[in-house]
């Protein structure tokens, strides 16, 4: 007998449908056949399947079985086969009724006592089943309040291989459907706050415009200067995501599978600070079956690069088109992808090897040589990326034994969502709605120069020597300081701070 369960497969961050198909054959002797391009993990779900079944009390095929992954062309990875396969053989030696199968998308993993385990890529897959007009979804318990998320779709989160059996003979009812309360998930406080910060006011402007407007931040410091300190608490600043972004950020770290086993990430922008020994592939992501790196686990948040000449060059190269097109695309022989990486690059580094380069308390002790080789492992490109260079000198100790609380987190915040309304307001609707994503065509309508203003960016972009890259971002920061202010046009100290924070890459690194 022929039975056929509606799965999938996930593909980047997108789920793509695959039919299990499970056939049974009166003759031969008992074995199970698994074809459709699978590989090595689920090239073992004939042995969790048939330990499952076997402990679940039920009886075990006493011919040949085919069991086919449709469509042959799409590699399947992973454990998420084991559930529908099982149900499939379930069906097709008639010891459950195959009438419900038709309704539903089934993924899961069979542990050998028949649970079923959490899957990546859950929410994924709902929204799959909800493209497919399926009525519901089957999927462990576990992984079900994440697809719970999706709107206008059954959830039926099982936890072992017999309850998915009693539910499809509808000899129990549908299994009560697990909801999440997005609010619910919003950060009660992130226990850190800008007003812990000591001295760095010029830091703490760059800070405000750069999340403002979404832009590129560099801080060069001595050690100690409170760069990383900084770095942390820029989420506390930047506004809650929407609904929307959070789902999307949600199907990264689904797919990635960190909710796997972990509750589900509180509503709030990602912040990722990698290691410095990070491959290429870890940072940009890839693998045999191409999935999210760091680059696309910082969506909508914050990619902090500490130390950054100690990473490898060809992992700080690739950051190129992420920066620039806000998506990375990934081709292997698996497949090609592209994944969404619209984050803020943060990037923290010393201006020598030994980190006291013009430190009026400390003696460098570095070689011309040394300092030079240090510089040129960040190269130009990069640099023409990062939006503002602002430099971080070490504190100061009558600031450290200053008592007076700086300006706190949720102050910072109001300022900055009033500047992102500002430039809602301004963008199309539907466009990127933050001024580091302006298009040539809306820096020419919103970043209109007088004649004076004109000059000045002339002048010091040949005495700066600054691209046409740094040309357009100039002026888009110059946009972010004067929706900071609540300006509807720019003015002349707009531009000349905006150009100010272009000048240390010059002085420093050449």
């Amino acid at each position: 007998m022929l039975a056929t369960i509606q799965s999938a497969a996930l593909q980047g961050i997108d789920a793509v449908p695959v039919q299990v198909e499970v056939n049974t054959e009166e003759r031969g002797e008992p074995k199970l056949v698994l074809v459709g391009l699978p590989d090595a993990a689920v090239k073992e779900s004939d042995d969790r399947v048939v330990s499952a079944l076997g402990n679940s009390q039920f009886k075990l095929p006493h011919f040949r079985t085919t069991i086919n992954l449709a469509p042959g062309d799409i590699r399947k990875e992973g454990p998420i086969y084991d559930l529908p396969i099982a149900l499939g053989l379930l069906a097709a030696t008639k010891q459950m009724s195959p009438n419900l199968l038709r309704d539903y998308v089934v993924a899961g993993e069979l542990g050998l006592s028949g649970e079923v385990r959490p899957i990546r890529g859950a929410l994924a897959m709902a929204s799959l089943a909800k493209q497919m007009g399926k009525k519901g979804i089957i999927l462990p318990f576990d992984s079900a309040a994440e697809a719970a998320l999706v709107d206008g779709l059954s959830i039926i989160g099982v936890r072992s291989l017999q309850h998915a059996q009693l539910f499809l003979d509808e000899r129990i009812p549908p299994p009560e459907a697990p909801t999440i309360d997005l609010k619910a998930h919003a950060p009660s406080g992130h226990g850190i706050d800008f007003s812990e910060i000591k001295g760095q006011a010029n830091v703490r402007r760059a800070v405000e415009i750069a999340v403002s407007g979404g832009h590129n931040l560099l801080m060069v410091g001595p050690p100690g200067s409170g760069k990383s300190m900084i770095a942390k608490r820029i989420p506390t600043v930047m506004p809650e995501p929407k609904v929307d972004e959070f789902l999307e950020l949600l199907r990264i770290y689904s797919a990635a599978g960190h909710t796997v086993h972990g509750s589900l990430p509180f509503l709030q922008r990602p912040h990722r600070a990698p290691h410095h020994t990070i491959s290429d592939v870890g940072l940009l992501g890839g693998g045999s079956v191409p999935g999210p790196g760091e680059v696309s686990l910082a969506h909508h948040g914050v990619l902090f690069l500490d130390e950054l000449p100690e990473f490898k060059r060809s992992a700080l190269e690739v950051l190129r088109q992420p920066l620039e097109d806000g998506e990375v695309t990934i081709s292997r022989s698996a497949g090609k992808i592209t994944l969404p990486c619209q984050f803020m690059l943060v990037a923290a580094l010393n201006p020598c090897p030994c980190g006291y380069l013009g430190d009026p308390k400390h003696e460098c002790r570095c070689t011309p040589t040394q300092i030079q080789r240090y510089r040129s492992r960040i190269s130009g490109p990069l640099l023409d990326r990062i939006d503002l260079h602002v430099e971080a000198p070490a504190v100061t100790f009558d600031e450290l034994r200053s008592e007076a609380p700086g300006e706190s987190s949720a102050e910072i915040k109001k300022r900055v969502e009033a500047a992102r309304q500002r430039q809602r307001q301004r963008m199309p609707k539907g466009s990127n709605a933050c001024n580091a994503r302006m298009s040539h065509r809306q820096i020419r309508e919103f970043c209109r120069l007088d004649k004076a203003m004109a000059d000045l960016l002339q002048k010091s972009m040949e005495e700066l020597s600054l691209s046409a890259r740094a040309y357009d971002r100039v002026l888009k920061v110059a946009r972010t300081i004067a929706d900071l202010e609540g300006d509807p046009e720019l003015r002349e100290d707009h531009l000349f701070e905006a150009i100010n924070y272009r000048t240390l890459d010059r002085n420093v690194f050449y």
